[in-house]
């Protein structure tokens, strides 16, 4: 199922991969930039970018580290959460509130090794 929403650091790296993701999950529509997902930015900041579109039921980030793996901990309420984000590394987490602090429930890590070959 191809996400209802695309939101990308501005950085080429990024836009490269959002616009990757786009076309192998048969997306359509635009990919939106946000200064929100830029590597020093806060989790804060990107649980605001979402919670502002409640409607989308699946958005995808492209972002960079060290932002990506504190946005981790910080949907899933794990403060002490180590990650190694590598690049390419896919995480599905999902959400069924919008009001307040995130709680995320973890479906799935994959590393891009078991995606190759």
């Amino acid at each position: 199922m191809a996400p209802t929403l695309i939101l990308s650091s501005p950085f080429a790296r990024a836009l490269e991969t959002a616009q990757i993701a786009a076309e192998v999950a048969g997306y359509t529509g635009n990919i939106v930039r946000t200064e929100a997902l830029e590597p020093n930015a806060s989790p804060h900041l990107v649980w605001q970018e979402i919670r502002i579109r409640p409607n989308e039921s699946q958005i995808l980030l492209a972002g960079h580290e060290p932002l990506l793996s504190q946005l981790m901990a910080y949907l899933l309420k794990c403060s002490t959460l180590h990650v190694d984000m590598r690049k390419a590394t896919l995480v599905r987490i999902d959400i069924d509130r919008f009001a307040g602090k995130p709680c995320g429930l973890l479906r799935w890590v994959l590393p891009p090794d078991l995606r190759a070959g």
